[in-house]
């Protein structure tokens, strides 16, 4: 099999249209990439497209809609993604959100951060998996984080959407294990067909994530707002050491995108660059093949 390159290369990245998402795709962009990036936001979909042409110095990059937090959207995105591609060589798992307002649930029920997080970027690979294997080799990118440590004693795998016990910032870290575990899982059943799925950590990054948006806003009672001042799972960000900039938050992306030096390496999880020992609660792969069983079950529940 011939040897990866990405001039030339088609890349998928998603949530492009802002903070590690937009960088990753101007760097990859001016190594020779045909970037494709989503936006669920058409406004600024359109506003992140200019720039990432006029610093890339390629016209060749395009948005495409896709929201996360709707399967009907991830299966139509994937149509129209194959109708126009015949390829792809990189997929990177980039969009990711932190609620902060109380407990919400995607439009198909899911609680949000586990269904945009993991859910989402499960089944939207799942549906691009045959090109990505006609393309190989190729790669899959996802992103997780050290925000995985929250998570200290795993899945709760009775109340996985946290109906019972819902702590949001907590909820977080464990929608960044169920990345590793997904990783790692992926890159067991991918093993020998030329595919390498990594997780990455960009590092504590100045981004929109967490930020409240317009289309986000939904009537909420007061107890919401009060328990969002409360939330005993809010991490200290103080204890954090100053935030990366962008540019630098992207680095690990790019580099596992698209370097020579990470050829053949699959299932491991980089952190500047490098990949890095995880906790033995995020390398417990009978814990990922059962969030993969449960993920399974819980998108086949959907209406198609």
């Amino acid at each position: 099999m011939a040897s990866f390159q990405i001039d030339g290369s088609t890349v998928l990245i998603t949530g492009g249209n802002t903070g590690i998402g937009k960088e990753t795709a101007v760097q990859l962009a001016g190594m020779g990439a045909q970037v494709i990036f989503t936006s669920r936001n058409a406004e600024r979909g359109a506003a992140a497209i200019a720039e990432v042409r006029e610093r890339s110095g390629r016209d060749d990059v395009e948005v495409m809609a896709l929201d996360l937090a709707s399967i009907a959207s991830i299966r139509a995105f994937a149509a129209e993604y194959l109708a126009k591609f015949d390829r792809l060589d990189v997929l990177v798992n980039n969009a990711g959100i932190v609620n902060s307002r109380g407990r919400a649930e995607t439009a198909d029920g899911f609680e949000v951060m586990f269904g945009v997080n993991h859910l989402g970027h499960f089944l939207l690979t799942d549906l691009l998996l045959d090109t990505l294997r006609a393309s190989a080799p190729a790669r899959i990118v996802n992103l997780s984080s050290h925000g995985y440590l929250m998570a200290s004693e795993g899945l709760d795998f009775d109340d996985l959407q946290h109906v019972e016990n819902y702590q949001g910032f907590l909820l977080y870290g464990h929608s960044k294990l169920c990345n590793i575990y997904f990783t790692r899982e992926l890159a067991r059943r991918l093993e020998g067909t030329g595919i390498s799925v990594n997780a990455v950590h960009p590092g504590h990054v100045v981004t929109e994530l967490g930020r409240d948006r317009p289309e986000d806003e939904k009537p909420r009672e007061a107890k919401q707002k009060k328990d969002r001042l409360k939330d005993s799972s809010r991490p200290d960000l103080s204890k954090l050491p100053p935030p990366l900039a962008v540019e630098d938050g992207a680095k690990t992306s790019v580099y596992v995108a698209s370097s020579s030096e990470v050829e053949g390496v699959t299932g491991a999880y980089f952190d500047c660059c490098k990949p890095i020992e995880i906790t033995p609660v995020a390398a417990d792969d009978t814990a990922a093949r059962r969030l993969w069983e449960q993920s399974e079950k819980l998108i086949a529940g959907v209406a198609a």
